[in-house]
């Protein structure tokens, strides 16, 4: 009797932290995209298509789609200003570039947000949740074939993990607010993330991406990032606060854009970017 108890005392213990399937949600979609969930057969990505492991998701030129992870634990998500200490607030004493910028809002990820940007392929190659009593752990694993992708990730756990594997590399995020394209080039704007790559004589890298800086592995470089993208990814980071902060307000944007045919990229001489003005 007491080898029985003991046995289902285990296995009750197992049963208790198996892992979960975790889900996300499509909130937003503008322009066209499509998803496959590995049979090769496509489907239009729709507001409110729910996202799982397995799924591929493909955006057109001028297209994105923002994805919410955990949808059913939408809560109070309250951007945050300046904090002291916050290199990634507009702090001086950090030593960020973008210290003393009018500009110092600085959203807080309350919640994991994905946004798949133009001509982008990305794959959800595990989305999981094990609950272990006194914790939530979540398995994050993105493959990003090609293109580039923002995303939004809530403080995680101790022994959480959320990975993105790209061509040549693979990014370790903390709880952070990022930018990551497929050719190697990390943009923090707060918290950190880790970049592991091979060099081009087969040795192993590792390079720590902090808030207000990016980093290259085609370059080994790691610089301030640029204002334009920095004003850039605030945007995206509002954008999504917005989204986020009111869930049952799924709507498609159809907003039109223009695009300087000699400057575009809304004036900076970067040509092929959004216009700022409908």
């Amino acid at each position: 009797m007491n080898w029985l108890f003991a046995g289902g005392l285990a296995l009750a213990m197992v049963t208790s932290v198996s892992a979960k399937e975790r889900t996300g949600k499509v909130v937003r979609v503008k322009g066209a995209a499509r998803y496959s969930i590995g049979n090769n057969v496509w489907q239009p990505v729709k507001v409110g298509t729910a996202v799982k492991s397995g799924f591929l998701i493909q955006t057109a030129a001028g297209s994105l789609v923002d994805i919410i992870l955990d949808v059913s634990d939408l809560t109070d998500l309250t951007p945050s200003r300046g904090a002291a200490g916050n290199p990634a607030a507009g702090n001086p004493a950090a030593g960020n570039p973008a210290a003393g910028k009018a500009d110092a809002y600085q959203p807080k990820a309350e919640q994991d947000v994905i946004r798949v940007q133009e001509d982008t392929v990305l794959a959800i190659d595990k989305l999981s949740i094990t609950d272990t009593g006194t914790d939530q752990v979540t398995e994050t694993q993105l493959d990003l074939r090609s293109g580039k992708i923002f995303g939004m990730v809530k403080k995680l756990t101790a022994t959480s993990r959320y990975e993105i594997k790209l061509p040549n590399s693979v990014a370790g995020v903390r709880g952070t607010i990022y930018t990551i394209s497929a050719d190697g080039v990390v943009q923090v704007l707060a918290g950190s993330v880790v970049i592991s790559w091979n060099a081009p004589n087969g040795t192993p890298m590792t390079q720590t991406v902090n808030g207000g800086y990016q980093f290259d592995t085609r370059t080994g470089l790691l610089t301030p990032i640029p204002d334009y993208d920095r004003e850039e990814m605030v945007k995206e980071a509002r954008e999504d606060h917005n989204v986020i902060k009111k869930p049952r307000s799924f709507i498609e944007d159809h907003t039109v854009y223009y695009v300087s045919p000699v400057q575009g990229h809304n004036g900076h001489g970067e040509g092929g970017g959004e216009g700022g003005g409908p």
